[in-house]
């Protein structure tokens, strides 16, 4: 299991539909990938779960990934998150 603390930018000024393209994100990997906060967890690849969690910038997420890859999983979510 891998797991990373990330404060999420402001995702709506770079992608159009943000919350369907982290789903797309999150579906391209093998591993169960979780976002945490507060005591909320949520699976990334649900965009209802996603829609629910409502990702904002400033806020700051534990994304959580296990699997066989679960490290590339990692960097992905982080990098669309933080906007790189």
């Amino acid at each position: 299991m891998s797991n990373k603390e990330i404060v999420i930018s402001d995702v709506n000024k770079g992608h159009d539909n943000p919350i369907a393209e982290l789903v797309q994100v999150a579906c391209q990997f093998d591993s169960n990938i979780v976002l945490e906060n507060n005591n909320r967890k949520i699976n990334a690849k649900s965009i209802m779960g996603i829609m629910a969690f409502n990702p904002t910038e400033g806020m700051t997420v534990n994304i959580v990934a296990e699997g066989s890859d679960e490290k590339e999983a990692l960097v992905a979510m982080e990098k669309f998150l933080v906007c790189e």
